[in-house]
């Protein structure tokens, strides 16, 4: 990438990484605080059951133990309503009727619910009396897949009569009578995993009783959400609720939500008028943190024989856990909108089925449900291009969504309604330069080829990241009186660089050097109201109130100036430093500084921005143990306009990275009584450093989004949306030969070599 005349667009190191490298970051356990109390969760050992009895009275006899709480306390305390957690995005009332009570009461529905809150002096004192509090429970028969859920043998929610919550439908033109020479039709399935953060989730509640005022460090992703719930859920003024954002050791999506222990440990500081911390251990982590991407797909191809595509049609059965949780709506609803990717497809249908089971409710992870619809479209499209011998990058640029076709309009979604088009762009240029710099002329030449006892596949995938959920950001800047520069911005850091970001845009806006600029940012001290980082949305809606109220401050710079000097506001010129000048006076930063000029704003939008690109692999496979090696894997994106050239590749190598663990590593597992397996990172594992060293990423700039001052799209998620559908292409063309044609993720060395050395006949072909 050529440099650029100012700071955006160069490669920036972060700004936020010196004082995380010499540990003086702060994450909410290292907060302490006199007269502070610990607290330990209590959780079900039955995934499906009725509570008859919590015996609290040995562990509340425990030394250090202040108190225990049950869901009977909670009642008490609350009239008799325990408060239920509220859905964030895209509720209806289908879902509303599936919500999670902050703590069981009645009935458990998955292993891991809280039963019982236990404060102590210390967190062993409090683990060692959780140990003790004995839940009397009736166990039911666990719904544990969605086919148990559909038959409603078993009901979670008896009231409701049905463990199927929802079905969303996405729809473009007509493809349910669409018909065509070719038609293929095949079902996968992507199997339960999440993020799996570095930093587990807590929090630090101090309760004021004298102003009635609770405040919880520890917020990350939607601090003034949490903050709103949590006033509605204890029943205070919206200005009595303060979230505090600390560091935050890696977010993905599941951090920040609002979880139970989000309300129960305020409920308990405010019972206890103490301030009470609470962290989670890995296996409350793995038991309790929003699960995500289980879903199986049907899903039918309809062809003219030279591969263009007619018709898309799908049917999608999502596991979605015991309870609709704030962000379950993600999931399924983008794997329906989103099925047709980068693709021109003139008619689209998905009908996505959302199960209650006895599992770990599900959230969004890192491209949510992109991750899935791609897997399920990029596999059935190679199916498609081999079986009517066509090459698959011919098959893919054939389909592409042109340039002169933007912006283009995607399949609608419903309950409720939502309109998406692609913004802009040239999807042509991705591919060819992603073939480019694969080098893929030359290595598709050992497309299945047996060497040194190892089959070679090469795969490319095609891709759209959707960025910059609305509906708006805001921010505040100001001038100090030593003449530095002080931004507030309502979007969170959580890992991804947006400190960094929001330094180089105010920088650059206001030319003065980035070490004369402080950003704070996500605690809801600092603004009125703020949105968070979700969906690939900082630099996009935080990074453009930024750009917004620094030009704002520039209008007001040069209103005193004038005023003070009795000149014209045109005649005022801003020189580089925040220099002002008029007629041959001249005002510096610091002198500015003493007026103490601020400005505050917002930006505002409705309309997400697209980015796009292709990725290719180069995988061998050891038929003697099924174990899959990455050669090589290159990934372009367009971006639009690039602020940071590092972040945005950290961010898509990351990505790629999450996406290969998904792919080859991680499993939530449940067994057939809705017990959870995989309870420490030995039974998880995880992508280390050393597992896939041969990345690289590129991001372009071609086409900047008109929907923004920045011309900015997300860059958060794309990295990892293709990885499934690409790398289970790649084994299956290194494998071609044995006719081995992947349908389910994860692909485990044991999988694949159940897949080499179980199967006895190839897939179903075309109708």
């Amino acid at each position: 990438m050529e440099p650029k005349s100012g700071l955006i667009g160069n490669y920036t190191p972060r700004v936020e990484d010196a004082r995380l490298l010499r540990g003086t970051a702060c994450f909410v356990d290292d907060l302490h605080i006199p007269g502070m109390l610990h607290a330990v969760m209590v959780r079900s050992p039955v995934a499906h059951g009725r509570i008859k009895s919590i015996d609290v009275a040995v562990a509340q006899a425990m030394p250090g133990v202040h108190a225990i709480y049950t869901g009977q306390d909670v009642a008490r305390e609350n009239k008799g309503i325990i408060p239920s957690l509220p859905i964030r995005l895209s509720s209806i009332p289908e879902l509303t009727r599936f919500q999670q009570s902050a703590i069981a009461f009645e009935k458990v529905r998955y292993v891991g619910e809280p039963v019982a809150i236990v404060i102590a002096d210390s967190a062993a004192q409090a683990e060692d009396a959780a140990g003790l509090v004995y839940a009397d429970i009736d166990s039911l028969p666990a719904v544990v897949d969605w086919q148990t859920s559909a038959r409603n043998e078993s009901l979670l929610f008896e009231l409701q009569g049905s463990n199927v919550a929802v079905t969303y439908t996405a729809q473009k033109g007509d493809a349910l009578s669409a018909a065509g020479p070719y038609v293929r039709k095949e079902t996968f399935k992507v199997q339960r995993h999440s993020a799996i953060t570095m930093e587990t989730r807590g929090l630090l509640a101090q309760w004021d009783k004298d102003k009635q005022r609770i405040t919880v460090s520890g917020a990350s992703k939607v601090p003034f959400f949490v903050r709103a719930t949590l006033a509605a859920m204890m029943q205070l003024p919206l200005e009595n609720v303060d979230m505090i954002e600390v560091d935050v050791g890696g977010g993905f999506g599941v951090r920040g939500e609002f979880y139970p222990e989000d309300y129960l440990v305020p409920f308990a500081a405010r019972q206890l008028n103490r301030p009470i911390k609470w962290v989670e251990d890995r296996l409350e982590n793995l038991l309790g943190t929003n699960h995500s991407r289980e879903i199986e797909c049907e899903i039918e191809v309809i062809c003219e024989r030279n591969g263009r595509v007619l018709a898309l049609r799908a049917v999608m059965a999502t596991d979605a856990g015991a309870y609709a949780r704030s962000s379950l709506t993600t999931v399924p609803r983008n794997a329906a909108q989103f099925i047709s990717g980068p693709y021109d497809i003139a008619h689209v249908h998905a009908a996505s089925t959302v199960y209650m089971t006895n599992k770990c409710p599900i959230g969004s992870y890192r491209g949510p449900g992109r991750f899935e619809a791609d897997f399920f479209r990029e596999r059935i499209f190679d199916i498609a291009a081999r079986e009517l011998g066509i090459d698959p990058v011919a098959f893919r640029r054939l389909n592409l969504v042109k340039h002169a076709q933007m912006p283009y309009q995607l399949a609608s979604i419903n309950k409720p309604e939502r309109l998406e088009k692609l913004d802009c762009g040239d999807y042509q240029v991705t591919l060819n330069r992603c073939l480019l710099e694969f080098g893929w002329d030359d290595k598709i030449a050992l497309q299945g080829c047996l060497i040194d006892g190892k089959y070679h596949g090469i795969a490319l995938g095609c891709f759209i990241e959707g960025g910059g959920a609305g509906v708006k950001e805001t921010a505040r800047i100001q001038l100090e009186d030593d003449g530095r520069i002080t931004v507030y911005v309502g979007s969170t850091n959580l890992g991804q660089g947006m400190v960094t970001v929001m330094t180089l845009i105010a920088s650059e806006t206001l030319q003065v050097p980035m070490d004369r600029i402080l950003v704070r940012h996500g605690s809801t001290t600092y603004l009125k109201e703020g949105f968070g980082s979700h969906h690939s949305r900082s630099t996009i809606m935080g990074g453009s109130a930024v750009f917004t109220v620094a030009n704002a401050l520039k209008i007001k710079i040069r209103q005193s100036a004038a005023l003070q000097w009795g000149c014209a506001e045109s005649d005022v010129q801003l020189l580089p430093g925040l220099i002002a000048t008029a007629h041959g006076k001249t005002m510096s930063a610091t002198a500015l500084g003493q007026m103490r000029l601020q400005a505050e704003g917002e930006f505002s939008s409705t309309t997400n921005t697209y980015a796009y690109g292709t990725a290719a692999a180069h995988v061998t496979v050891d038929p003697g143990t099924g174990k899959v090696d990455l050669i090589d894997y290159f990934t372009v994106e367009d971006i639009g306009r690039v602020i940071n050239p590092l972040t945005a590749k950290g961010q898509a190598i990351g990505a790629v990275v999450q996406g290969l663990g998904g792919v080859f590593l991680e499993n939530l597992i449940y067994d057939e009584n809705g017990q959870f397996l995989p309870g420490t990172l030995a039974d998880y594992p995880m992508p280390t450093a050393t597992d896939f060293p041969n990345i690289r990423a590129m991001e372009l700039e071609d086409f900047p989004t008109p929907l923004n001052p920045l011309g900015v799209k997300g860059a958060g998620e794309g990295g990892i949306i293709p990885v499934g559908g690409l790398m289970a292409n790649a084994v299956a063309a290194a494998l071609s030969s044995l006719k081995v044609e992947p349908t389910s993720l994860p692909l485990t060395p044991t999988a694949v070599w159940e897949l080499i050395h179980g199967q006895s006949s190839p897939s179903t072909g075309p109708t």
